[in-house]
């Protein structure tokens, strides 16, 4: 059975293009209980599960983040439209960084823009970013057409046919896993870097 790599391609583009961030105007005004909270990302996020099961986010899962210092703690049981903030970007961090990791990026927001008291409101600075990567999806959607051509262009020396066209489709997945590997790398430098000024300064 021939794969059809122009549709696979073709998917992925109808995904980005659907690609798209809860609004801070969204969450709601009010703190919430756990329940409330977990409900709320499931249905905000369940267009992004892989599997019907996949779980976006527990009670297990925020009291593990509140005890590795990735969230402050809730206040009477309740949490704010900054603490769903916080949990927003822990999810996107945590499929491709380590709970560490994620401990020590979010260390400046924590510290610095909560709670909401300062000049630039962690909302604020959550939409900046977002806006920002809005911007990343067509750039990127031209990265990933260059990385498809290129596959398909892979193996041409030999007979075409279900082998040559699985060979092109793993060329393909390789070069956008070397794209996420060296952006990973990347980022665990500038992390590693950001962690040793921390420890410099409580010298």
């Amino acid at each position: 059975m021939k794969i059809d790599t122009n549709d696979i391609l073709n998917s992925i583009f109808e995904s980005l293009d659907h690609v798209d961030y809860i609004k801070p105007e969204e969450i709601p005004n009010i703190d919430l209980y756990m329940d409330q909270v977990t409900t709320f990302m499931d249905d905000h996020f369940s267009s992004t599960k892989r599997y019907s099961e996949d779980k976006i986010l527990t009670k297990t899962m925020i009291n593990n983040y509140t005890k590795n210092n990735l969230l402050p703690p809730s206040v009477k049981k309740k949490y704010s439209r900054e603490h769903v903030l916080l949990l927003i970007l822990i999810y996107y961090f945590k499929n491709i960084l380590s709970i560490k990791d994620i401990e020590t990026v979010l260390r400046p927001l924590r510290e610095k823009y909560f709670p909401e008291d300062g000049s630039l409101v962690l909302s604020e600075l959550y939409k900046k970013i977002c806006e920002m990567e809005k911007t990343r999806i067509e750039p990127m959607k031209a990265s990933v057409k260059e990385a498809y051509e290129k596959s398909q262009a892979a193996f041409d020396d030999l007979p075409e046919g279900e082998d040559q066209d699985e060979l092109k489709l793993f060329a393909f997945i390789c070069s956008l896993s070397f794209d996420v590997y060296l952006k990973k790398m990347m980022i665990e430098k500038i992390i590693d870097e950001l962690a040793a000024r921390e420890t410099n300064k409580e010298k």
